[in-house]
């Protein structure tokens, strides 16, 4: 998640970046529906039954998986209901379903499991490459200028769910409004200045945070984002905050890998990512 935190809620525009660490899906004969995961299957059985998926062994696991044994934050629920999507539709018809057909039904499937959330995060795994995301209607950004982002797990997980339902019910609706329409105007900025704007992005949440008594802003998160803006660059947490990773920005090769140096001197994991395609079926064999 790059910009558009909370008030994509209320439905102003988000962008949202995907990325090459993911969910994967083998998929062989048995008799009955069979799910093989590492760990929570909520998600991928609901996508799989909404879907009726045909008979099969279908196993899950992580793809590129970052070496951590907490949750880093990089939208894995997601990207396992698309998967499971993708693997059920494509098992039942032998092709892959298109992004529109595969977002659609895995942003109810993740929101229905979760209980809350935007399904901006769907959209990244559905769709891949950059993408703006305004009251649930996507927009790929085709060849967009952005500096290669620098992704660092703050060194713990958090939750998203109670933080949205506290943004939900907590923020005065004056504060709101004027909080979504500043959201607004930094995601319209950012292509003109990502670095700052990511930078002003993270002011700003922090401020509405703090109105809302949500738990956003850690100590870690606070070392990470003070160390960005003294290498010339912006930084922000990804997502609902508390924890997770943050993503800085930086307008020279120079001074994202001193960045670099700076956060690993200091404990902290740098998950090397590139900007990825969406789902994709590798073979329907």
């Amino acid at each position: 998640m790059l910009l558009g935190e909370y008030a994509v809620l209320d439905g102003a525009p988000a962008l949202v970046a995907a990325v090459d660490r993911g969910v994967a899906c083998v998929v062989t004969d048995a008799p009955g529906r069979q799910i093989v995961t590492p760990g929570d299957d909520r998600f991928v059985a609901a996508a799989l039954a909404e879907i009726e998926a045909p008979p099969g062994r279908y196993a899950f696991s992580d793809w590129r998986p970052v070496p951590s044994d907490t949750k880093v934050g990089l939208g894995g629920s997601s990207a396992a209901t698309v998967a499971a999507v993708v693997a059920g539709l494509a098992r039942r018809g032998g092709r892959a379903p298109d992004p529109d057909h595969t977002y659609a039904i895995a942003r109810e499937v993740h929101h229905r499991v979760q209980g809350s959330g935007s399904g901006v995060d769907v959209a990244a795994s559905a769709y891949g490459g950059i993408c703006r995301v305004e009251r649930g209607l996507v927009h790929p950004l085709s060849a967009p200028a952005l500096p290669e982002p620098v992704v660092v797990f703050s060194g713990a997980s958090a939750a998203t769910g109670p933080r949205v339902q506290r943004y939900l019910s907590h923020l005065p609706h004056r504060d709101r409004a004027r909080f979504v329409d500043a959201s607004r105007a930094l995601v319209e900025a950012f292509p003109r200045a990502p670095a700052q704007t990511l930078d002003a992005a993270g002011r700003l949440l922090a401020s509405m945070a703090e109105a809302a008594q949500i738990a956003y802003w850690t100590d870690a998160i606070d070392v990470l984002v003070t160390l960005a803006r003294a290498h010339g660059g912006g930084a922000k947490p990804s997502g609902a905050g508390g924890g997770d990773i943050v993503v800085a920005l930086f307008s020279s090769d120079r001074a994202r890998s001193a960045y670099i140096e700076a956060v690993e001197d200091r404990g902290f994991l740098c998950v090397p990512i590139s900007i990825s395609p969406g789902a994709a079926l590798i073979s329907a064999d």
